[in-house]
């Protein structure tokens, strides 16, 4: 297989000839000086018009803008430094996990997710698990981990979300733009397309193979949208989390069993696989496959590939676990469960749920079972899952169900403010601050910045995230079709000077987004109070099959229509990775309010809190551990007979928290018209985050706890075995 990126390029001059690796390497997504390059080539109005995205903006320029950088010697001193960090970055052999693990060579870990929230040039997320695994694939760059993603190459996206005049999200899907994203399709050595078969389902089933370059680590998605398939098998990749059932499995089963063998094609030999919810789940029946062709037991095969998988469940919310009718899985699994000299009945019995017995086959219980390695994503939600998966291990209490837990984080890179990280931080945090950021000593540092100095750093986000939002709502003004009411309810009223909350996140109803509205006349007196006003923006996706998601987002963009909230009410349209970036520097309180305990982490609160914005939450998912009351407010969730009493009950809560300490707070101005107290609770915010839940943490974590350990046994089996 072969691909050389500045073949998209053929006019680059030699001088500058490496600016096609680069592009096609998303390391420039969170190395500031890598996109200041591309800026320096283009121009930042050609930056922006081309989506941040350097390979499209390239195919753009002329070859004169080209040559005359390549002879530019202010240019070529800044390329040259870019280059030279860039490619000691991409050293196989340096990194902490050289350093404390090894060499990584035979030390490969698959990653197998779903969706990837990488940036939004690649549209192949929906939300959280996808920026979770994105920044997963990031940290492992950074620390040399030498971890391969595999995953789904959407040609159609998720979700370009529209508003209707009267609420109603009715958007079509967005297109990925393969020739101007950054990726590649792979190629065989007679350069023709790399194709890899299937042999599973009714027929055969081919996939392209795609490759993101994430820093020095590789991600490869699949693409089944090819000729040789029929038009039935074209379409399994077409659509993130399919909402019909019969597609979704076939999409599991190429997730998972098409995912091992196309690296097995690539001649990748994974030491751990680690899968990233339960979607992959059926990559665990491949390799057990693959040791039962090289001469194990079924019991042998499946213990050794049991040793060496890790299961990362993520949510506790029923509909969040995928199930498959028995007589589907018969349908696609008859006749390859005799390659692995596995029964029916067996195999029925690894998806089998006792605690709902009727739901058919359970890839969630099928992974628990399946996996040695197992873990949830905050203290909190390993609490709720031992309780919840406490039937699949009958003879344990439940405090000593065989689950761990390691608590999501962000990739700080990723989601600092640069100006912030690169200007302030470095200047009181030491220039070195980022590559030592997991240490909380660095953070004690905080207190030495003055107040007055985040506190301008802080306004100077508020005023870019609301300039953007009434950019957004001008672009909207100029579609004819575009009506008054709509206009406004996007946000063309907030004012910089207003206390701002923000709700931003995916659309289900567990996460209550409708919640600040319960009381709508209460709210009205807290939003337009002439001394101390507040506003919201709010954000989010529903998924496009989900009517009630829907229902609720229409409710909040009423209420944003609605003139009697002055227009201190905004939904900004098409919630994505760009704005998130916007929102979660930009807001003065980030609210969280899930209905517990369905919250299993929760990573935009930890974003926000980066950047010193501190939420007011529930006490569910990661707030449970991440709150030391300072740095925030939090609160126990209502308790009641029905789900209506408790969510009037957590709303009167959240009400009472914002007029008697919120609001107090952040209005309680000193002569230069800085909020002291309130910098304060910023600053825990900032220190209590960065060392704590970030994914150098997280990384680090998952592999000390089981990433050595499973590296280890599998060098003893193979030793045990002679391979």
């Amino acid at each position: 297989m072969h691909y050389r990126p500045r073949d998209k390029f053929p006019n680059l001059p030699a001088r500058i000839a490496k600016l096609g690796d680069l592009a096609y390497n998303l390391w420039w997504t969170w190395h500031p000086e890598g996109r200041e390059l591309f800026m320096m080539l283009g121009g930042r109005a050609a930056w922006s018009r081309n989506g941040h995205n350097p390979v499209k903006m390239m195919h753009e320029l002329d070859d004169g803008v080209l040559r005359l950088a390549s002879l530019d010697p202010r240019f070529l001193r800044y390329y040259d430094a870019v280059m030279a960090r860039f490619e000691g970055d991409m050293d196989p052999t340096s990194g902490w996990f050289c350093n404390n693990i090894g060499d990584p060579k035979d030390k490969t870990i698959a990653y197998f997710s779903a969706e990837y929230g990488l940036h939004h040039a690649l549209p192949v997320y929906a939300g959280g698990l996808g920026f979770l695994a994105g920044d997963y694939l990031k940290e492992c760059s950074d620390l040399g981990v030498p971890a391969v993603g595999v995953g789904f190459m959407y040609p159609e996206g998720y979700l370009l979300q529209r508003i209707t005049p009267d609420g109603w999200q009715a958007g079509a899907c967005e297109k990925l733009d393969r020739e101007n994203a950054p990726i590649r399709r792979l190629r065989d050595d007679d350069g023709e397309p790399l194709l890899v078969e299937i042999p599973l389902l009714d027929g055969e089933i081919f996939v392209e193979v795609w490759k993101v370059q994430v820093g020095r680590t590789d991600l490869y998605l699949m693409d089944t949208a090819v000729d040789a398939n029929d038009p039935w098998n074209r379409t399994v990749s077409d659509r993130l989390y399919t909402g019909d059932s019969e597609q979704r499995l076939r999409q599991e089963i190429v997730l998972g069993i098409g995912g091992v063998t196309v690296l097995r094609a690539l001649g990748i030999d994974p030491a751990v696989l680690h899968l990233n919810e339960g979607h992959p789940a059926f990559a665990i029946l491949e390799r057990i496959r693959e040791g039962v062709e090289r001469g194990m037991s079924l019991d042998e095969a499946a213990e050794v590939v049991r040793r060496s998988t890790v299961f990362t469940t993520h949510t506790p919310v029923p509909a969040g676990h995928d199930k498959f009718p028995l007589s589907l899985m018969e349908k696609y699994f008859g006749s390859y469960l005799g390659r692995l000299g596995m029964s029916r009945d067996d195999f029925f019995r690894l998806g089998f749920d006792p605690g709902d017995p009727a739901s058919g086959f359970n890839m969630t219980a099928f992974a628990l079972r399946m996996c040695h390695h197992r873990n949830c994503v905050s203290r909190r939600h390993l609490e709720v899952t031992k309780d919840m998966w406490h039937h699949l291990w009958p003879d344990h209490s439940t405090e000593d169900v065989p689950i761990d837990h390691v608590t999501n984080g962000i990739h700080v890179p990723s989601w600092i403010d640069r100006r912030l990280g690169n200007i302030t931080f470095n200047r009181y945090l030491g220039r070195d601050w980022l590559e030592k950021h997991d240490n909380p000593l660095i953070w004690e540092l905080l207190d030495e910045i003055p107040d007055d100095v985040l506190w301008a750093d802080h306004l100077r986000m508020k005023r870019s995230l609301i300039n953007k939002i009434k950019d957004r709502a001008r672009d909207k003004w100029r579609d004819p079709e575009s009506e008054s009411r709509t206009i406004m309810a996007f946000g063309t009223l907030l004012d910089p000077t207003t206390l701002t909350l923000g709700f931003a996140r995916r659309f289900a109803s567990y996460k209550r987004a409708t919640l600040l509205l319960r009381n709508p006349e209460r709210l009205r007196r807290i939003l337009t109070d002439p001394q101390r006003p507040v506003q919201i923006i709010f954000a989010g996706k529903a998924h496009p099959d989900d009517q009630q998601s829907k229902l609720l987002l229409q409710q909040v963009f009423n209420a944003a229509a609605d003139k009697g909230f002055e227009g201190r009410i905004a939904f900004v349209e098409d919630y994505d990775q760009y704005l998130a970036q916007y929102l979660v520097h930009g807001v003065d309180v980030w609210v969280n309010n899930p209905r517990p305990p369905m919250e299993a982490s929760g990573t935009s609160g930890m974003k926000a809190a980066l950047n010193g914005v501190p939420q007011l939450s529930v006490f569910d998912g990661w707030w449970v551990e991440g709150y030391n009351g300072k740095n925030g407010w939090g609160f126990e969730g209502g308790e009641g007979p029905s789900e209506d009493l408790r969510d009037d009950r957590d709303a009167e809560t959240i009400y009472q928290i914002l007029e008697e300490e919120v609001i107090p707070l952040y209005y309680r101005v000193d002569d230069k018209g800085v909020p002291r107290g309130w910098v304060g609770v910023m600053k825990e915010a900032i220190k209590v985050t960065g060392p704590q839940f970030t994914s150098r943490r997280m990384v680090k974590e998952y592999t000390e706890k089981f990433y050595r350990p499973a590296i280890e046994e599998a060098y003893e089996t193979r030793a045990c075995r002679g391979l």
